[in-house]
């Protein structure tokens, strides 16, 4: 009998942080449930060292050059048997330490995807907020793909997915094929669930966010395909003019 679901890691020069992700899948318990699966880009740090050390003992370790983050996705994706997948990359952590349990219980009602919100951390793993409170992006209870509309809303550390019909990473992007991901993962989905604890302690500061620029173009690109030209471009000003109002209201930078 396969794994409920298949808990992935990508690492790549990860000493750092990973810690703290290894010590959280380990605190899930509940081992005979999920298979854990570990992708590193042939890091030259501690990153294997913590692995091999670890309390948790992947069932999967890869470690070898890569073409990316998404790439390193796609052969976890690959590897995995689990009914359900979900990524959890070095340093992000569950939210608790029965966050496992709760999410086993949502899918033991046979949701083709579950999500939730996430709570953003800094480095040393402080509390900033959650997502839905931290961003513009409300959560909405009864999602579709096209909320999508108006850019990423769920973390992909909060969005699980049935293997079954989980497509592979587009390896066009660089920073945005998850959005992708998200959306064709959603438009495949008969049944879709909300999980009302946040999923995940999401580590903020990403590739995305330190290559903001690229990270809007490829965006861009990536809503043009699934919503049209002219309307993402229209979504898009609205974006800006919704980040400016909420970045007025909270009296602080939102870009």
């Amino acid at each position: 009998m396969s794994a409920k679901i298949s808990i992935i890691t990508i690492t790549f020069q990860a000493e750092a942080y990973l810690q703290r992700t290894l010590d959280s899948v380990h605190a899930q318990g509940n081992r005979d449930q999920f298979e854990y699966i570990i992708i590193d880009g042939n890091s030259q740090d501690r990153t294997l060292s913590l692995i091999q050390n670890a309390s948790i003992k992947p069932d999967v370790l890869i470690s070898e050059n890569d073409q990316g983050i998404y790439d390193a996705m796609n052969k976890g994706l690959a590897k995995a048997t689990g009914e359900y997948v979900m990524f959890m990359n070095a340093g992000d952590e569950f939210s608790n330490n029965a966050t496992l349990k709760t999410i086993l219980n949502h899918l033991s009602k046979n949701p083709d995807i579950l999500y939730s919100d996430a709570n953003f951390v800094d480095l040393s793993g402080n509390f900033m907020g959650k997502r839905s409170e931290a961003t513009p992006h409300q959560l909405p209870q009864n999602l579709t793909w096209k909320d999508f509309k108006f850019g990423m809303l769920i973390c992909h550390q909060a969005f699980i997915c049935k293997k079954s019909i989980a497509p592979f990473f587009s390896l066009e992007y660089q920073l945005s094929s998850d959005i992708d991901w998200e959306i064709k993962c959603l438009k495949a989905a008969q049944k879709i669930s909300y999980m009302p604890e946040p999923m995940c302690h999401y580590l903020m500061g990403g590739a995305s966010v330190k290559n903001l620029k690229k990270s809007w173009l490829e965006r861009f690109q990536v809503l043009s395909v699934h919503f049209g030209f002219l309307q993402t471009l229209i979504n898009h000003i609205v974006i800006i003019f919704r980040g400016i109002r909420f970045a007025y209201k909270k009296g602080e930078k939102y870009w």
